[in-house]
C-alpha cells in the first residue's frame, strides 16, 4: 500500500487552501451557493483530483478516465473549483458561478461542464448513477473506478438505501463511496431531522466494505481509498468525519451557513482565516 511522501501531503494541503479560497469568491461573486458543504468536502476533492483520479483534463471524455460522481450536487462549489484549478476550462468562469449564459450551474451538469461525468442535484440519485457506472465498468472488466460523494443528510432518501442494495448485490468493487459526514443538514443537525446514524453499522448489514476515517486528513483518506481498491467482491463506503465550514473557524458547524453566501467583507475576512490555517 503506498503512502504520501512528504512533498505529496504539503502540495495537496496547500491545493485545498487554494480551493477554499476559491470557493469562497465564487459564491461571494454570485451572492448565491452551499459555503458549508462545499468547505467540508475540499479536502476529499483536491486528494480526489490531484492525486487519485487518472483523468485528462484535455480530453475530459477519455473512455477509461476514472468518474466522479457529486450526488450532494449542491456542493458544486467545490468540485468546479477543482475542475478550473486541474485544467478542465479557465479559472475566470468561477467569477460566473450561477449566471445565465454561463456554464457553471448552481449544480453540476454534465451536458455543460467539462470535466461533470453526471448531472446532480436531487438528492439520492447520484449513488444510484455512480452505480450504473461501476456496473458497466464490471460487464467490460475495465480498470477504471468510480466514486461517489454523498451528504449525511442525504441518507435520508431511500433511493440511497436501494442504490446500496444493489451495488453489494453486483459486486460493485470498482465503486467507492463517501459520505461527507458533518453532522448538519439545511434544517439543523442530522441527529433532531432525521438520525441516520450510525452511518458504518447500516452500509456494512447492506453489505458494503465501511472505512471510517478523518476527511480532513489527507494521508488518513488516501491510505482509505487504497485499502479500497483491494477489496474484491464489494463496494466500498468510507464515512468521513468532517466539520461543516472547514477551514473558516468563524463558520465552522454553523448550519445557517448550509447554503448562505458570504458578504464581501466577510469573504476577505473569510480567506485570510483559511490562509492562517
Amino acid at each position: 500500500m503506498s503512502h504520501l511522501s512528504t512533498e505529496e501531503t504539503a502540495f495537496l494541503k496547500d491545493k485545498a487552501k487554494q480551493i477554499r479560497i476559491d470557493i469562497l469568491k465564487m459564491i461571494t461573486k454570485a451572492n448565491s451557493g452551499h459555503t458549508g458543504g462545499s468547505l467540508s468536502i475540499a479536502d476529499l476533492l483536491t486528494l480526489l483530483y490531484f492525486k487519485e483520479m487518472h483523468v485528462d483534463p484535455a480530453n475530459p471524455h477519455k473512455a477509461d478516465r476514472d468518474r466522479l460522481v457529486l450526488s450532494k450536487g449542491h456542493a458544486a462549489p467545490a468540485m468546479y473549483a477543482c475542475l478550473a484549478e486541474k485544467g478542465y476550462f479557465p479559472k475566470e468562469e468561477l467569477d460566473h458561478l450561477r449566471q445565465a449564459g454561463h456554464m457553471l450551474q448552481g449544480h453540476p451538469d454534465m451536458k455543460h461542464t467539462p470535466g461533470v461525468d453526471m448531472t446532480t442535484g436531487s438528492l439520492g440519485q447520484g449513488i444510484s448513477a455512480a452505480c450504473g457506472m461501476a456496473l458497466a465498468s464490471k460487464i467490460d472488466k475495465a480498470d477504471w473506478r468510480v466514486y461517489a460523494v454523498l451528504g449525511d443528510g442525504e441518507l435520508e432518501e431511500g433511493q440511497v438505501w436501494e442504490a446500496a442494495m444493489y451495488a453489494a448485490h453486483y459486486k460493485l468493487d470498482h465503486l467507492t463511496a463517501f459520505v461527507d459526514n458533518n453532522g448538519l443538514q439545511i434544517d439543523g443537525p442530522i441527529t433532531e431531522v432525521m438520525s441516520s446514524l450510525p452511518i458504518g453499522d447500516k452500509f456494512r448489514a447492506f453489505g458494503w466494505h465501511v472505512i471510517e476515517t478523518d476527511g480532513h486528513d489527507v494521508e488518513k483518506l488516501h491510505k482509505a481509498i487504497e485499502e479500497a481498491k483491494s477489496i474484491e467482491g464489494k463496494p466500498t463506503m468510507i464515512v468521513m468525519k468532517t466539520v461543516k465550514g472547514k477551514g473558516v473557524p468563524e463558520i465552522e458547524n454553523k448550519v445557517g451557513w448550509h447554503g448562505k453566501a458570504p458578504t464581501e467583507e466577510e469573504c476577505a475576512r473569510f480567506i485570510k482565516q483559511v490562509e492562517a490555517e
